[in-house]
């Protein structure tokens, strides 16, 4: 990923991302990955004079996403565009009949699909897709697996299909769990992450950039 003089670097995705911000404030960045990109590549290339908006949005799921996609992406006119999304579309799930069908996932493959094809259509804007994740504790996240596991494999071809920057959070946090521990990166739920699990997303997202 290139950057640019006065690029706007758009963040937009569920709780991981939205992380506190001030939602009455259009440039609060929260307190997580998307506040640690900012910095870091502020303080790299202060002569581009970034621009970093944040339009996570705790609870949301990939039909959440394009209701508000206009507003909340196109209308902004990012230079890039960051999605993380797809761990709710798992876990408000759990326990519906829907859960893990090929319909469900159907309908997130459509659904994404289509956010990504209207970046393309009407933005001049690089991408960056950062796969949904849960990590292996507490033990019940592993039932999780039967709708996450296909979700993923969906969203890394979407990836591949639409020439994005990928970053594979899934399969990076559960191995740096098993040689720290898995609370260490997202405390007790095995989704949110803690300092350090923003951390790590924030130095593999600042990877992407040449």
């Amino acid at each position: 990923m290139k950057l640019k003089q006065d690029d706007v670097i758009l963040f937009i995705g569920d709780s991981i991302t939205d992380v506190g911000r001030n939602r009455e404030d259009g440039y609060n960045l929260g307190s997580g990955y998307p506040l640690m990109v900012a910095g870091a590549l502020s303080a790299r290339y202060p002569e581009l004079q970034l621009q970093f908006l944040n339009r996570g949005i705790g609870g949301n799921k990939i039909g959440d996403l394009k209701e508000r996609w206009e507003t909340d992406c196109l209308d902004l006119k990012p230079n890039v565009v960051s999605i993380l999304i797809g761990i709710n579309d798992t876990w408000h799930a759990i326990g519906q009949d829907k859960f893990a069908t090929a319909d469900y996932l159907d309908f997130f493959e459509a659904t994404y699909r289509q956010l990504l094809e209207d970046v393309r259509n009407q933005l001049d804007a690089q991408i960056v897709i950062l796969e949904p994740f849960v990590l292996s504790e507490p033990i019940d996240r592993l039932e999780w697996r039967k709708d996450l596991d296909p979700r993923i494999q969906i969203v890394r071809r979407l990836a591949n299909e639409f020439a994005t920057d990928f970053i594979p959070l899934d399969g990076l946090l559960n191995e740096m769990g098993m040689k720290t521990s898995y609370a260490y990166l997202t405390g007790d739920d095995g989704v949110h992450p803690t300092t350090a699990g923003h951390g790590i997303i924030a130095q593999e997202w600042l990877k992407r950039v040449d």
